[in-house]
């Protein structure tokens, strides 16, 4: 290879890494502007009760010098590799984690931070994708912008279900590496492309991209035999997507282990029909405000407008516009994508199966093929001569229609015929300019500037958070105030999205009865947590529901049940009681609590005398009728996040010591006494336990060590060592 030709290629990956760059920079002015006009833009529901807390004690764990598997502030959501969509496991969402932590940010801006730091990795992922699918730089800008800026992307992931968002976002970039792992011309060890974002992509946190990821990397596969007539031509995508799976081994592993025997294995079956989106909604493409009813949450049909759906306005008009004018050549040209593109759509309107639900969610993975599809045919258009009769005008006619049948069908909704206006204006100008422009360089920056004046008007006439519930949280949950930090408390409260969405509860709340998982805010202790998996244990025992609510006849069984100091509350370590305002629950005996906080927002009860130890010793189990133990001596407890360990003094006697350790049981704990080995089991499943031998005396160590950590990190540092062997020895071969 000549030295100019090397030179060439150099000047080209500068320059696309340039313009990768500056689609990144575009998305987050993008967002600027729309934080201008609503700066609590990303500040919804999930992103409140479950994921900025937990990030917040992610960042702490860090600081303190810790792996972030578990958390000490929540049972149902102690487990935070298990639940996988906090990104344990991804190098990217902690170190993004970790440097907003150190912002004097409030809560709002720290979710716009997180948010906006991902959709600009994703904008530049959807641009280089773009460019290795030969697009130029004007079109391969409106892939990255339709990638960032979709309606599902924006009105969920964004800005509700963060770790769909954190997934997605490498999506396109695992897309470009398997394109560049299927190309022969780059060498031997091209199958390296997309291990690093395979691993990304499945250690952000979202299960359905990575059923995504499966559907991409076997149409890829199918294509290139089929094309190649060659079954080994696929050996370079086979084994890099190996190479990426098995450096996430312990993200996916942890959930395998942390969903066996919870809620999320047995589903609703109405679930499944849940958000599947309507045949009626289809025109929702081109005019987001389109509102037809769709089956929500509760498999209630309700009017709902179609901002899901939102992709910019250009990609579906040019597509059907290179259809009407050149179907064959567009079939012809783009047999594979249209093929894929309907495989998505009929995975979107259909409903799903297992563990999966909610089918809208392959919505924006559908946004992006679509828009490559109709960037394949902006440029199988370019030497087609152009008057009156173009993509412009088309879309003028196309939106005219569909503002008759909006009209005679009455589904505009809200915002509907606002929208329309302003994007029939947006369909003149365009159709004005493409027959003015003479210069097919110029028509070629169409497409991206109308594709993104569309998505600021799309968002500044239709809202952005999908109809899911705002909660007017007090920015003191920061702090522990008046909650105790030593104490353990079980917090009865009803459902947050029913009882205190912002328009039923307008003033700040949240520091008393800390719903979902807020208390890893301030650092208190609570049984209660977010969790959609809700593992088996204190979830079933005590029967919560997704946002940390206990069931109302738990609520009503446990905290009035007896009081005295053996019942199953101290069994736990629960020694404080946090009652909402709507709950008439008095705990009893009154000798046994006392209230020490009450307000508008509800009453704090605590055990008296000193909180109880995080370590205790029973001196009977009812499950295990007839067993008597001694009463061990227990000093100094040091207990951390991921371990706890004592000083132990077991009374010489035939009857050995049975301690219960106050944090939630999951497989994996181990633990030495004096360095010998003890088993761990678990009482009543509910917390680790450990028979301590008659006369011993010696130091206790509990750790959690499950083996998906050990067997996970073990495949994922042998991977790691394939990659870095693999990238030294191309790096010297290119030289």
């Amino acid at each position: 290879m000549s030295n100019a030709s090397v030179g060439d290629r150099g000047r080209r990956r500068g320059r696309d890494l340039a313009w990768a760059l500056s689609s990144g920079a575009l998305v987050v002015l993008f967002f600027l502007i729309l934080l201008w006009r609503n700066p609590l833009l990303f500040w919804n529901d999930d992103y409140q009760l479950s994921i900025l807390p937990v990030f917040a004690d992610v960042a702490r764990a860090w600081s303190e010098g810790h792996l972030p598997l578990l958390s000490p502030y929540s049972w149902v959501c102690s487990n935070l590799a298990g639940e996988f969509q906090y990104g344990t496991f991804s190098i990217f969402v902690n170190a993004v984690v970790v440097l907003i932590w150190k912002l004097p940010l409030n809560f709002a801006e720290q979710a716009a931070a997180l948010s906006i730091s991902h959709l600009a990795a994703l904008a530049m992922g959807g641009y280089l994708l773009g460019r290795e699918r030969k697009l130029g730089p004007p079109l391969a800008l409106m892939v990255a912008l339709v990638s960032a800026l979709n309606g599902w992307i924006v009105c969920w992931g964004a800005t509700d279900w963060f770790g769909a968002l954190g997934a997605f976002a490498w999506l396109p970039w695992a897309w470009w590496g398997l394109e560049r792992a299927l190309d022969s011309r780059r060498g031997p060890y091209r199958f390296l492309w997309p291990a690093p974002f395979v691993y990304l992509l499945i250690t952000g946190g979202f299960p359905y991209t990575v059923v995504m990821l499966a559907l991409l990397a076997a149409w890829l596969a199918i294509r290139s035999i089929v094309q190649k007539r060659s079954i080994a031509s696929v050996w370079p995508l086979v084994f890099g997507m190996l190479l990426g799976v098995g450096l996430a081994a312990p993200a996916w592993l942890a959930l395998f282990d942390y969903v066996s025997g919870s809620a999320r294995q047995a589903q609703d079956p109405t679930s499944h029909f849940q958000w599947i989106v309507p045949l009626a909604a289809l025109p929702g493409f081109i005019l987001p405000a389109w509102t037809v009813p769709w089956a929500d949450f509760s498999t209630r049909l309700i009017p709902h407008g179609a901002t899901e759906l939102a992709c910019g306005f250009v990609p579906p008009v040019v597509l059907l516009f290179a259809c009407a004018v050149r179907a064959r050549a567009v079939v012809r040209r783009l047999k594979w994508e249209l093929t894929l593109l309907a495989v998505l759509l009929l995975l979107s309107i259909l409903p799903t199966t297992g563990m999966f639900r909610w089918s809208f969610r392959w919505l924006p993975f559908l946004e992006i093929v679509l828009t490559l599809c109709a960037a394949e045919a902006v440029q199988l258009l370019a030497d087609r001569r152009e008057g009156w009769w173009n993509a412009g005008t088309f879309a003028v006619l196309l939106l005219l229609a569909l503002g008759g049948v909006m009209w005679l069908a009455k589904t505009a909704g809200l915002n509907g015929w606002p929208l329309f206006a302003v994007m029939l204006t947006l369909a003149l100008c365009w159709a004005c300019a493409q027959m003015s422009f003479t210069s097919v360089r110029a028509k070629m920056w169409l497409p991206p500037i109308v594709t993104a004046t569309a998505f600021l008007l799309t968002y500044f006439y239709v809202p952005t958070n999908g109809g899911v519930p705002k909660y007017n949280l007090d920015p003191a949950l920061a702090q522990p105030a008046p909650l105790d930090p030593a104490r353990l408390y079980l917090s009865v409260y009803p459902a947050p999205e029913l009882n205190y969405l912002l328009e039923k509860q307008p003033t700040p709340f949240g520091t008393v009865i800390r719903p979902g998982s807020t208390s890893m805010w301030g650092g208190v202790r609570l049984v209660n947590g977010y969790s959609p998996i809700r593992p088996a244990g204190v979830a079933r025992e005590f029967d919560f529901a997704i946002h940390g609510e206990i069931a109302p006849w738990a609520g009503d069984y446990f905290p009035g049940r007896r009081g005295e100091p053996d019942d199953l509350l101290a069994r736990l370590g629960v020694d404080g009681i946090i009652l909402a305002r709507e709950s008439e629950i008095v705990p009893k005996p009154e000798a046994e609590w006392a209230l020490v906080h009450s307000s508008q927002e509800g009453r704090v009860y605590h055990r008296r005398g000193e909180p109880l130890p995080r370590i205790q010793s029973l001196v009977a189990d009812e499950s295990r009728a007839g067993e008597v133990f001694a009463r061990a001596v227990v000093e100094r407890i040091a207990d951390t996040r991921n371990q706890v360990e004592a000083d132990v003094t077991v009374p010489t006697g035939e009857h050995p010591s049975l301690l219960t350790f106050s944090r939630p049981f999951f497989r994996g704990y181990e633990a030495t006494f004096s360095g010998r080995v003890l088993p761990v089991s678990s009482w009543r499943g509910l917390t680790p336990a450990v028979e301590v031998p008659a006369g011993s005396s010696g130091h206790l160590i509990l750790r959690y060590r499950p083996w998906w950590l050990m067997t996970g990190g073990t495949v994922a540092i042998f991977c790691g060592v394939i990659c870095l062997a693999g990238l030294a020895l191309g790096l010297r071969a290119s030289r």
